[in-house]
């Protein structure tokens, strides 16, 4: 079976500035309950230079990205300049996972 990523990164395109989801949590978004590792790859693998990537982190708020990377630095900076404080170096999910009304968000997806 083949998926398609394309809900993947249309969903991650509606995460709001100073907003973070999970991967398991994007690729429930996605309707792809079960894919978290999937939905790594998939950003791996694409161009998300157009799409906010930073916003997406591991459940327990860690960045995904190997400490200390080039990669890790960015992605750290960019959820900084987006207001979001990082506790040492997680982001408190509690207070900043991106919980969006799902009648609102199938609004927002195109079909």
């Amino acid at each position: 079976m083949s998926l398609n990523a394309q809900p993947v990164l249309t969903i991650l395109a509606l995460v709001p500035c100073g907003k973070v989801v999970s991967y398991g949590q994007l690729a429930d978004l996605a309707g792809l309950p079960g894919k978290a590792r999937w939905v790594g790859q998939v950003l791996q693998r694409q161009d998300t230079t157009q799409l906010p990537w930073h916003r997406v982190v591991a459940s327990d708020g860690r960045l995904s990205l190997a400490k200390g990377s080039e990669g890790w630095q960015e992605q750290r900076q960019r959820l900084q300049a987006e207001g979001i404080i990082l506790r040492g170096d997680r982001v408190p999910m509690a207070q900043y996972r991106w919980q969006p009304d799902l009648a609102a968000l199938l609004m927002l997806m195109e079909y």
